[in-house]
């Protein structure tokens, strides 16, 4: 919900983010607890995953490699985002992204270097975002990344 939030906040034309739904965000995670964040920071790195296997797949149809093509333009992003996403957070996220795109967990992958530092969050949240709105481009639908996301619930949902 909080990416598709935001990429609704970009395609809308507004910068920043509406300061009441910034409260209401932060007050959902301060309702959480820690294990509630640690479901939050899990579900953040499941969607990296799932995003970067449709785009592998995407990729991999057309004979290119998703971490040729995706990557780099993932951490040009990240780059242009100075006041979000500070450098020493790049290496990270790149490498977050690589886990990902070559099937392995961003969670397990990211566990070898310890718990999440508060200043990695927001360039968490910020890769996710860019992701998303990265399949929405290639498929020129802004609510591709959402629905995919929807459809996969869908289905592990009817499987239980």
């Amino acid at each position: 919900m909080l990416v598709d939030s935001r990429i609704r906040t970009v395609y809308a034309g507004r910068s920043g983010t509406d300061p009441e739904q910034e409260q209401l965000i932060q007050q959902l995670l301060a309702s959480l607890g820690p294990e509630g964040i640690d479901d939050v920071l899990d579900g953040t790195c499941t969607l990296i995953y799932l995003y970067m296997k449709w785009l592998r797949e995407a990729h991999e149809a057309h004979d290119k490699d998703v971490v040729e093509y995706v990557v780099p333009t993932l951490v040009t992003s990240l780059k242009m985002l100075p006041r979000s996403v500070p450098p020493q957070a790049v290496p990270t996220m790149a490498g977050l992204a690589v886990a990902a795109a070559i099937g392995l967990s961003p969670t397990l992958w990211r566990n070898q270097y310890g718990y999440w530092t508060e200043a990695e969050l927001t360039p968490l949240e910020a890769t996710a975002f860019l992701l998303a709105e990265h399949i929405n481009r290639m498929t020129d639908d802004q609510n591709f990344a959402t629905r995919m996301i929807t459809e996969a619930l869908t289905q592990v949902e009817a499987r239980e």
